[in-house]
């Protein structure tokens, strides 16, 4: 009876030290396909770049102390044009991403565009808008931004933001990429 119960502990010994192994092996697989993947794809980084932005609509209200305070409160909507372009041999997939818009290093508003996937060697336009309501702002950055609107026609904005991208290769979502 001894002896049977000792081989049937040897053969659960050994089916378990044989599904480890498998186990080993699959993952060093699959360890070495993404690095070939990685190393054959040579990721670049993809470019998002803001080709237009136009203001559609500017207020600037003072309160009703008059315009001695020093304080305006400024509305407007900002329509936000942005070019993303993929170098890659293979598609990327975009997280959702938040842009801050500051102006003279006042924060505006905040725009937001959807994740997408792009496909390899694209360029594809991404279109947002912010709309910004009754800001605070020193009059004289609300004098500055209503002169660089209807005077030159152009205003100088910060946009800052991260934007989480990912290679997509085989049908497989790689690690982020910087």
């Amino acid at each position: 009876m001894s002896s049977s119960s000792s081989s049937s502990s040897a053969t659960l010994k050994g089916c378990c030290c044989c599904f480890f192994l498998l186990l080993t092996f699959l993952a060093l697989v699959v360890v070495a396909v993404v690095v070939v993947v990685v190393l054959a794809v040579k990721p670049r980084k993809p470019q998002l770049d803001l080709q237009a932005a136009t203001v559609q609509y500017l207020l600037v209200e003072t309160p009703p102390g008059g315009p001695g305070s020093g304080v305006a409160y400024l509305s407007l909507n900002i329509s936000m044009l942005f070019s993303a372009s993929n170098p890659n041999r293979v598609g990327i997939k975009y997280a959702p991403t938040t842009f801050y818009v500051m102006y003279e290093g006042v924060p505006l508003g905040v725009a937001e565009f959807p994740g997408f996937y792009q496909p390899a060697y694209s360029r594809t336009p991404v279109e947002t808008r912010v709309s910004v309501q009754r800001v605070n702002v020193m009059q004289a950055a609300a004098a500055d931004l209503v002169r660089d609107a209807t005077v030159t026609d152009r205003v100088e904005f910060n946009v800052k933001g991260d934007v989480g991208a990912r290679i997509r290769a085989l049908g497989i979502t790689l690690p982020n990429v910087e």
